[in-house]
């Protein structure tokens, strides 16, 4: 154990000494990264429908497009022909999806959504009543006090989205 501990020292002692590790967070410097980093969000389906919803999303928004969609071919390791990676855009955001061929003990959650800021009242209006068809609204159109229209809708493929008119700019 203090054979362990010792290395464990000795490992800090030399990236303090390079300048990797430090005894104070300094939360109020940005990080210097060597390289960009892009934050993509990804989502997995586990029903064979990723590319339908792939194509759904980007029919919904005006700068909405499918970017790519690679599939697994005969030699696997998922069935034939469904989608290994795909990508889309919509609302300037690129977005990637895959089918999982194997089952998890988990599904799409609404703790985690994608929130949109639209331009109009009718344009929250249009986008939850597309997303709610054969789905759920969990907070319908409305003016809830913390924007002018909002509305939060769970969609048919189990993606949450949550649908914003902000307040204009003073």
């Amino acid at each position: 154990m203090s054979n362990t501990l010792s290395r464990c020292g000795l490992l800090w002692i030399a990236l303090t000494w390079l300048g990797c590790a430090s005894t104070q967070h300094q939360a109020s410097e940005p990080k210097q990264m060597a390289a960009k980093h892009t934050v993509t969000p990804f989502l997995m389906f586990q029903d064979g429908r990723a590319e339908e919803a792939m194509e759904f999303y980007a029919g919904l928004f005006d700068d909405g497009q499918v970017l790519s969609a690679e599939r697994y071919g005969a030699e696997g390791p998922g069935p034939e022909g469904s989608l290994f990676l795909g990508s889309f855009t919509v609302g300037g955001q690129t977005v990637r999806a895959t089918d999982s061929f194997i089952q998890h003990g988990f599904e799409f959650t609404p703790s985690w959504s994608l929130f949109v800021d639209c331009t109009t009242k009718e344009e929250v209006d249009r986008l939850a009543q597309a997303l709610a068809t054969e789905g759920q609204f969990m907070m319908p159109p409305g003016d809830y006090g913390f924007s002018q229209h909002f509305a939060w809708v769970q969609d048919r493929y189990g993606i949450s989205w949550q649908l914003n008119l902000p307040f204009a700019p003073e």
